[in-house]
């Protein structure tokens, strides 16, 4: 139900002179984690944009705090105050006390107090408060499930777009994202606690719309690629963090913090992530009866066992799995992760430093593949890429 011009006309009726119907009980409240409304718990009246909107609405989201007289001119009429804007200031009180009055809210809920105004408010008649209430209550308690569901309770009050019609470019800039910042801490802190509960399979659809949706919260990619890993879709986990890594190198010309980078590596090294430890290893399968040589297929030979491997399925799985790039000519450039590899190999084996990997070799069969010759000398300029031919 939406209470067309009531905030804008004297007698603070709509159109008709019907006015929306709410019934009078305790539990009339405000609600702003969405829409401006009035609400009675079965009926709500949205209230039209308007400058006394903005008023009660800068009321609200700082209720039971003075609020200056200065910034209520600045919510309402931005920069351009007018010159009797004290007066102005106090026709739009009085017209919002008597839309209270219509709907048996005490109109004594504003309060005219030195240096501004004060709107009393508590959980029962504003959804704010009753959200903070929640999120204080659940990050006090130590029990996971009760928390957990405490959060979820906050989160349920949460219904965007908020305030979309009250009218302040100063709410919207300055004051909707401190807001935002307390549900994005709520969020988060869900999601770590479905992971330490071990439900990362039914957070993964959550976890991965919210990643999609803000992106620069690094938290969001990193828990999502924590539970692919857990689930053991750890493809689709560093696939997250490549997609991420690029969207930040297009947008912003910058990497991924330390912890994504922590949490690539550990993957990457079939480490568990979230400080777990790993499952157990399967099993190996039993080995497959003995096949005639001549039947038998090179590219699906075992090296651990001495057979050939053909090279081109090496290097399209290394650059599959972002250890090497590609570049012009046959090149390739390593990825630091094979050069850490690498370097902690060699020190295991004889505990001296390790040099510099070069590229693998390709055998004949993947030189005919690139179409380049066997040998080619390194190009003047060409640092870090390597031929791949040797």
């Amino acid at each position: 139900m939406v209470l067309s011009n009531a905030l804008e006309n004297s007698s603070g009726l709509s159109p008709g002179n019907t006015a929306p119907h709410l019934h009078t009980t305790d539990h009339t409240r405000f609600t702003v984690l969405g829409m401006l409304a009035v609400t009675d718990g079965s009926e709500s009246v949205v209230l039209q944009p308007s400058r006394p909107a903005a008023l009660l609405a800068a009321l609200l989201l700082n209720a039971n705090s003075v609020v200056s007289v200065d910034f209520l001119q600045r919510v309402i009429w931005g920069e351009e105050t007018p010159a009797q804007g004290k007066s102005a200031l106090h026709s739009c009180v009085l017209r919002l006390r008597r839309l209270f009055g219509k709907y048996g809210i005490a109109g004594n809920m504003i309060e005219a107090v030195p240096g501004g105004y004060r709107l009393t408010a508590d959980a029962a008649s504003l959804d704010l408060v009753r959200f903070r209430e929640l999120l204080g209550a659940g990050y006090a308690t130590g029990e996971p499930e009760a928390e957990l569901r405490l959060l979820r309770e906050a989160l349920a009050l949460w219904r965007p777009p908020l305030l979309a019609n009250v009218p302040s470019d100063l709410l919207h800039r300055d004051e909707l994202p401190k807001l935002q910042e307390e549900w994005l801490r709520a969020i988060e802190r869900v999601f770590d606690l479905e992971l330490e509960c071990g439900r990362h399979r039914e957070a993964l659809a959550d976890i991965w719309s919210t990643a999609r949706a803000y992106p620069l919260h690094e938290r969001f990619t990193e828990q999502l690629m924590e539970a692919l890993e857990r689930a053991g879709r750890r493809a689709e986990a560093l696939a997250e963090y490549r997609r991420l890594k690029s969207y930040l190198a297009q947008a912003l010309g910058v990497d991924p913090g330390s912890a994504l980078q922590r949490l690539e590596l550990a993957i990457l090294r079939g480490e568990s992530s979230g400080g777990q430890e790993a499952p157990p290893p399967r099993r190996p399968p039993p080995p497959p009866p003995a096949a005639d040589p001549a039947a038998t297929d090179p590219a699906g030979a075992d090296p651990a066992h001495g057979e050939p491997v053909d090279g081109g399925r090496v290097l399209d799985s290394l650059v599959g799995a972002g250890l090497l790039e590609e570049g012009p000519r046959g090149l390739y450039r390593v990825h630091e992760l094979l050069r850490v590899f690498t370097r902690a190999a060699a020190a295991r084996g004889d505990g001296g430093s390790a040099p510099e990997p070069s590229a693998p070799p390709i055998p004949p069969s993947a030189s005919a593949r690139t179409g380049h010759p066997t040998t080619e000398p390194q190009r003047p300029g060409a640092a870090g890429l390597h031929p791949t031919e040797a």
